[in-house]
């Protein structure tokens, strides 16, 4: 096996390790209270923690003890397709920096939109008319806003709206 490629998969392996340290660190803040079960609020993220890090660790062994068996070969381009990434990574950062401000709903369907122009972008299929853009919006819309409607009227969860009504 190459060396870069031992190499990425060590980095691979690390990087998730690190990723379930980091999961670790995070959990210890989190009350331990006992709820429904004797379940907790911190199990959750425990089991993720410790299932990444030993993941991570069985990673981290492939890749030093011949490297990642039975991997099949790579599909898709040979290189990387940064403008879709772009799209793709501007819609869950959009979505992350403005779910408090316009709400679940609006923002869930702009991350929507934006994630599809990366996706269609990938294919070669990119279309920017303003048609493609609202019929998008709208299947976004479709499915962000009963996603909305079952969490905070059937579970009682509460995720960011745009109107104290609960309806939007």
């Amino acid at each position: 096996m190459a060396q870069s490629m031992k190499t990425a998969q060590t980095l691979i392996g690390l990087g998730t390790l690190a990723v379930g340290v980091a999961f670790a660190v995070g959990a210890i803040d989190i009350k331990s209270d006992a709820g429904y079960s004797g379940v907790g609020p911190n199990f959750l993220p425990w089991v993720v923690a410790v299932a990444l890090m030993v993941f991570g660790a069985w990673l981290l062994w492939e890749a030093r003890t011949g490297g990642f068996r039975f991997m099949e070969e790579p599909s898709g381009g040979e290189h990387a397709d940064w403008p879709a990434f772009v799209w793709v990574s501007v819609g869950i950062l959009a979505n992350a920096a403005l779910i408090t401000t316009i709400g679940f709903i609006l923002s869930c369907t702009l991350c929507f939109v934006l994630a599809v122009r990366g996706f269609k972008s990938a294919e070669g299929r990119l279309d920017m008319s303003p048609r493609a853009w609202l019929v998008d919006a709208a299947v976004g819309f479709a499915i962000s806003a009963p996603v909305y409607w079952m969490f905070t009227q059937l579970l009682a969860i509460n995720l960011p709206g745009l109107t104290h009504s609960g309806w939007l």
